[in-house]
């Protein structure tokens, strides 16, 4: 199972070491407050929505006496693992990481502050037989009206010089399904020009993640599409995808779906009781 989520009304708990391996939605209430993220100062105000991925890069957290948040931490690759890659997260999530803050309407706080709570009364049902995708379902409730505030959110994009249009390319070659046969960083280096150094740190300096999480971002689902099929055999789906081997097919399997090729076929199947 372990999937971790954590809810709290805390404001100095959010950056906390135990949430670095989860995405942080924090919904301030009442008051007002500030961090820093990324070297910039935040100040939030009621209704303001915080979202990010690995909180505890948050720091100088400080909150008036009146402050009130509440916020829900996932586990950030369970989220990754909900959407299709060529969706609004992948661009969102560049977005956010320039500026984690949403402001919301009282609508919108009032969604997603039942999104949260139903989240909360949730977590503990572990003993669940489909715990993963009941969590999985009212974390998708969630990122899609966080996706809506965020879709409406006036953007003003500043960001015209060489590092942003590296990106722009970046996720527009991965758009195109590429990562099917290409999963190599240098080949995406190639195409734009730069060295596999020079990509790897502008991607991470600019979205905060690697090149290669959001190739395995966009390989995932084609391969997920390839394993549904049960026309294809194993073999041909690896030789499809570009594997030097079955084996190689299979490790990467594993690591990205925590499941061998057989094994995630198998789960497929209806079971009986």
């Amino acid at each position: 199972m372990n999937i971790d989520f954590k809810y709290s009304t805390d404001f100095y708990e959010m950056n906390s070491q135990e949430l670095e391996h989860t995405c942080m939605h924090l919904l301030c209430l009442a008051g007002e407050g500030s961090f820093v993220f990324n070297e910039r100062c935040y100040h939030i105000v009621k209704n303001d929505l915080v979202v990010i991925p690995i909180p505890n890069r948050v720091s100088n957290l400080a909150a008036h006496h009146d402050m009130q948040v509440e916020w829900l931490a996932a586990d950030y690759k369970f989220l990754q693992n909900l959407l299709p890659s060529n969706n609004y997260s992948i661009g969102g999530s560049i977005s956010l990481n320039q500026d984690p803050v949403i402001k919301l309407t009282d609508e919108q706080a009032r969604h997603l502050l039942d999104d949260f709570h139903r989240l909360r009364d949730r977590m503990a049902d572990h003993h669940l037989q489909f715990y993963r995708e009941l969590m999985g379902s009212l974390c998708l409730t969630m990122i899609y009206d966080i996706f809506e505030a965020h879709a409406q959110r006036e953007t003003t994009d500043s960001h015209t010089d060489r590092t942003a249009y590296i990106v722009k390319q970046l996720m527009a070659i991965l758009s195109t399904g590429i990562c099917r046969k290409e999963r190599d960083v240098s080949y995406y280096a190639e195409r734009l020009n730069v060295s596999p150094k020079y990509l790897s740190a502008t991607i991470k300096r600019m979205t905060g993640h690697s090149v290669t999480s959001y190739i395995d971002r966009h390989t995932i689902p084609i391969l997920k599409d390839y394993l549904n099929d049960e026309r294809l055999s194993l073999t041909q789906i690896a030789e499809l995808m570009n594997f030097t081997s079955l084996s190689y097919f299979s490790r990467y399997c594993t690591k990205h779906l925590g499941q061998s090729p057989s094994e995630y076929r198998l789960s497929l199947q209806p079971r009986y009781e």
